[in-house]
Order: C-alpha cells, then sequence, then structure tokens
C-alpha cells in the first residue's frame, strides 16, 4: 500500500509523539521478606488480578515494616536486626524500582514506622525496645538523624499520626493501651495529650489501629485475644470514646488468639483484619453512620497472613504469609465486599509487610 507525502508524515508524526510520552507506570506492589532480608518488587495488573516479579533487592538485614512517603517517591524499610536501622529507597516513577538513596540508625528493633503528612518526620515503635521515636527526614527524602525518643509502656507496636498531622497514637501491645501524642510538624516534637492513655481490656494486646476517612472513627486490633474496638475519635481533642467490641476469630475457633493486622476498603464501607493461628482473614461491615461493625466471615488466605493491604481501587486485597513464603491476591466482590479465592506468588522467607503504591 502506497501512503501520500501528507499521511505518511502524520504516521511518523504521531510515532514520534507516542515514543515521546511518558510509559503508564501502573501499580506495584512491595513486601519486605524478613529471612531472606530482601524487598521483593512486583508488578500488578488490575485487569487480571495478577502479579509479576520486577525485582529482588538484598537489604543486608531483617527486613519487616515499611512505608511510603505522601508523595510516593521514597519508600522506608526498617531492619530489625544488628545494626538497628532505616533504608530509604527512591522509587522510580516509570517501572516501580527501587534505588537505595542511604541508612540511618534506629535506636532499636521497630515493629512499624510510618512518615508524617509533610514527608520530613518519621514515627517508629519499639516492641522490644518499649520505646517510640521520630527522625528527621532531608529534603530528598533521605531519613536523618533520631530526634525525639520517648520510653513507654511495655511492646510499642504500631504509631501513626491522624489526618490533621496535629496528634500522634502509639500502642502498647503489653500496656494494653493506645498513648495518644500532640505533634509539633515544624520541629518534630510529641507532647503528652490530655487525657494521654486510652486503656483496652487487661490481655487483649493493642497491636494495629485505622482511623477512617472521615476521621470520626477509630479500629484498634489487639493481638492477644483478637479482639476488635470501635472508638469515636474526636479530630479536635484528640480523644477517643469507646463504642464496640468485637472479635476476629473464626467460628468455632479454639486455638489461641493471634490477631495481626487491619485495613479498610477505600470507599469505608468494609473492615478486613487478619488473624495468623486460623490464617483467615475477617471481614466486617462498617454502618457508615454510627462507625459501628457488623461481623460477616472469615476467609482463608496465606499461612500466618502478618500483614496484607488493599489497592486504591478497592478491588484486590494482598497478604503475605509468613509461613507459606508466599503472597496471595484476593479478588473482592464490588457488591458485598467478600474475599475471593487466593491466587498465589512466591516471594521470599518469612514475607511480612506489604505496601501497594500506584505510580503515575
Amino acid at each position: 500500500m502506497h501512503f501520500g507525502t501528507p499521511l505518511r508524515a502524520a504516521i511518523v508524526a504521531g510515532g514520534l509523539l507516542a515514543a515521546a510520552l511518558p510509559a503508564m507506570a501502573g501499580t506495584f506492589v512491595y513486601v519486605s521478606n524478613a529471612d531472606s532480608q530482601e524487598l521483593s518488587v512486583l508488578a500488578f495488573d488490575r485487569s487480571t488480578g495478577r502479579l509479576s516479579p520486577v525485582e529482588t533487592l538484598a537489604v543486608g538485614g531483617t527486613v519487616m515494616p515499611l512505608a511510603v512517603s505522601p508523595d510516593k517517591r521514597f519508600l522506608y524499610a526498617a531492619l530489625r536486626s544488628q545494626p538497628f536501622r532505616v533504608v530509604s529507597f527512591a522509587i522510580d516513577p516509570a517501572g516501580g524500582r527501587l534505588k537505595k538513596l542511604g541508612e540511618a540508625p534506629l535506636a532499636d528493633s521497630m515493629a512499624n514506622i510510618d512518615v508524617d503528612a509533610s514527608g520530613k518526620w518519621l514515627f517508629a515503635a519499639s516492641y522490644p525496645g518499649h520505646k517510640i521515636t521520630v527522625n528527621s527526614i532531608d529534603g530528598n527524602g533521605v531519613v536523618g538523624a533520631i530526634q525525639q525518643l520517648i520510653p513507654t509502656a511495655p511492646n510499642a507496636h504500631a504509631i501513626h499520626a491522624d489526618a490533621s498531622n496535629r496528634f500522634v497514637l502509639a500502642t502498647s501491645l503489653g500496656g494494653d493501651n493506645l498513648s495518644v501524642w500532640r505533634f509539633d510538624a515544624a520541629k518534630g516534637q510529641l507532647t503528652p495529650n490530655d487525657p494521654a492513655i486510652v486503656q483496652a481490656a487487661p490481655k487483649s494486646g493493642a497491636r494495629h489501629f485505622v482511623w477512617d476517612k472521615a476521621q470520626k472513627h477509630l479500629y484498634l486490633l489487639n493481638e492477644v485475644d483478637a479482639s476488635l474496638y470501635v472508638f469515636a475519635w474526636d479530630a479536635g481533642r484528640g480523644t477517643l470514646r469507646e463504642l464496640q467490641r468485637t472479635t476476629t476469630l473464626p467460628e468455632g475457633f479454639t486455638g489461641k488468639p493471634w490477631a495481626a493486622d487491619l485495613h479498610l476498603s477505600p470507599d469505608g464501607r468494609q473492615l478486613y483484619a487478619s488473624e495468623r493461628t486460623s490464617s483467615t482473614i475477617a471481614r466486617f461491615k462498617v454502618d457508615a453512620e454510627t462507625g459501628k461493625l457488623e461481623p460477616a466471615g472469615s476467609t482463608p488466605t496465606e499461612k500466618t497472613p502478618r500483614g496484607f493491604a488493599i489497592d486504591s481501587s478497592g478491588r484486590f486485597l494482598i497478604a503475605a504469609g509468613q509461613e507459606s513464603h508466599s503472597v496471595s491476591v484476593h479478588a473482592i466482590d464490588p457488591r458485598t465486599g467478600a474475599l475471593g479465592e487466593a491466587t498465589r506468588l512466591p516471594v521470599g522467607k518469612n514475607p511480612n509487610w506489604v505496601e501497594i503504591v500506584d505510580l503515575p
């Protein structure tokens, strides 16, 4: 077939334009593998729900908690073996790959890390060290020195700032409580709120928590008895009022409870929580007005599901199995929130933390 000059020029110009356009990066999944001391970088195809390996990075330590910067440009990984430190990575906006930028000391073995809304401060909670800390983050996204260290009740476990970045909460698993702190984002300083402590039941084991998007409710998962609390959150005063207690254990459960992680669906209509002894993920319907939970059953998943995450579309849940050394993708029914059967992918040894990042 013969093309005239104008058409040929248009085709060539169109091809050059297409080549000049940036590739759509898509969605990437980051998994920390503690025992093989590496990070798995996986591409996620949301049209099929399939994961595919991109790269595996050795980090030289027992890597567990991860955190992503608010602008999705940086990933932070805490190493829980000596020397305790946090590794800063730049995320390639085109392909999701990681480039190591630096390392900084952490005060102890940290069970949880998170970044404040400004991207300038890294929070950390130490389970064996019974403390929480604040590290600086410089303008290049690299974590720097420890700015503040605060002793806590036994076994600090999770630490996060609220949406306003004015309050920071931390759990104490051994103390069965949530501590509430006022946060000065200009200085990176925490000071006790009034009241400073919200108590859970004895031997409940306060572990992970999440706020709803409206910042009206907070959900607390307790490890030792696998209970789940619903609190009303006063965003102005930084106070909590208990509304409900329920359980994440599947019907007929007879073992020793060992709850792990919890997340709300992006639309806030469903809450999911993992329980390691039964290797299940419990689902709850969320009342839009009251924030209270209605149990909606449990779904089998990877063995010992310590961590999981939900993609931003709310269509998929990805869980990591510490003892299966694999991750599973569960499709989420858009109408009911029910989880579908797992599609598995082997990763490293003892995968325990999952972060899902959408790149432009």
